[in-house]
């Protein structure tokens, strides 16, 4: 997908206390950062500025949640920009999983399923989402994008492999019926310029999860 030659610096939001307790996130409740997280928000915000090398002056987006919102603005201070003036966006959220927001992975047991090997759910949460559906509202929010300059997003796991599947051109995956990129440590960060994906920060965090 063209970019118009604009690069899209791409992240999701560091660990949350919910990550660190394995409980879903989903988007209603507030799970701030913690210190893991910060310090992968900090180890992307110096990545970035390493990368940039002294060009600033990128578009700032993100999803209107408080942990991606944390987490940009920790990396908005290693490339001196300020971080109010994003353009936060409910349709960068995470999937949404419904009922069973806030519950234990491990109380779902028989319930949820989920291929490990791809970091997939494969259940759809009552009341939640499918994978469709985020393709549907990323497909919406890239529709509503000029680039007209390069741009900072941070987003969420399931989320930002959407959008990069999409923005890479990937074909759909059976399983889920949508296009989907690898799977990513948490702490990572790269670069999407005109359908082709650059690593500009690999992190040691864990897979995704909602």
């Amino acid at each position: 997908m063209s970019t118009k030659g604009k690069r899209l610096f791409i992240a999701r939001h560091g660990e949350t206390i919910f990550n660190l307790a394995g409980r879903i996130q989903g988007n209603d409740a507030h799970t701030p950062l913690t210190q893991r997280g910060f310090a992968q928000a900090e180890e992307m915000g110096r990545a970035l500025a390493r990368y940039l090398n002294g060009s600033v002056g990128l578009e700032l987006t993100a999803s209107d949640t408080g942990r991606a919102l944390q987490t940009l603005s920790v990396v908005c201070e290693h490339i001196k920009l300020d971080w109010h003036q994003v353009a936060a966006d409910q349709r960068l959220r995470e999937i949404n999983m419904g009922d069973w927001e806030g519950l234990y992975y491990n109380n779902l047991s028989g319930q949820l399923e989920v291929d490990h090997d791809q970091g997939l759910f494969l259940t759809q949460a009552p009341g939640g989402e499918t994978y469709g559906d985020i393709v549907a509202r990323l497909t919406s929010w890239i529709a509503d994008q000029r680039f007209e300059r390069d741009m900072l997003l941070i987003s969420h796991g399931m989320t930002s492999r959407v959008l990069r599947g999409l923005l890479t051109g990937q074909r759909p995956l059976e399983l889920i019926d949508a296009p989907m990129a690898d799977s990513l440590p948490q702490g990572s960060m790269v670069q999407i310029v005109d359908g082709v994906e650059t690593i500009v920060h690999l992190g040691v965090g864990e897979g995704e999860k909602a």
